[in-house]
């Protein structure tokens, strides 16, 4: 019987056995993340789940994003704001079925996961963000969060 080793890295080949260092390691995933998006096309993950496409645009006092999410409806749309940390994620499911008669002659079903996060240079404020779907595009208006001004301390 012949054992073949699937799934691991071309770099893992190049590396040792017993040199299973954090310092490999972290090289190793670095690479592996930066040469992903070529790999897969920058858009679907090994899981099955697609990274939507996105563009942001910062305005004075908001960031604009436009992702896009097609085929997914606006029910099926979770978008979260935690500080700095925006994160959007949509499902579609789609449901093909040819009937004649009584017997199904044709019948197909897929399920198309999205997830996207990332992290803004400034916090949003979440009670003033506004989302709205159109078209298999999620528009986001998130409004920067005003800090306080700055205070003053006195040296005692």
């Amino acid at each position: 019987m012949n054992l073949i080793r699937r799934g691991n890295s071309p770099l893992s080949t190049l590396r040792g056995g017993p040199m299973d260092d954090q310092f490999g390691r972290m090289v190793e995933s670095m690479f592996q993340d930066f040469l992903a998006p070529l790999a897969q096309g920058g858009r679907w993950t090994d899981d099955g789940l697609a990274m939507p496409r996105l563009d942001l645009s910062e305005t004075e006092k908001t960031f604009e994003v436009q992702a896009e999410l097609p085929g997914v409806k606006k029910d099926d749309v979770k978008v979260s704001i935690d500080g700095q940390r925006v994160t959007i994620e949509g499902e579609c499911q789609q449901a093909n079925e040819q009937r004649e008669g009584e017997q199904v002659v044709y019948s197909e079903r897929s399920t198309r996961r999205y997830q996207r996060s990332f992290t803004l240079p400034s916090e949003v404020d979440d009670a003033g963000a506004e989302a709205r779907l159109e078209n298999g595009i999620l528009m986001l208006t998130l409004p920067k969060k005003q800090g306080g001004a700055a205070k003053r301390l006195t040296i005692q």
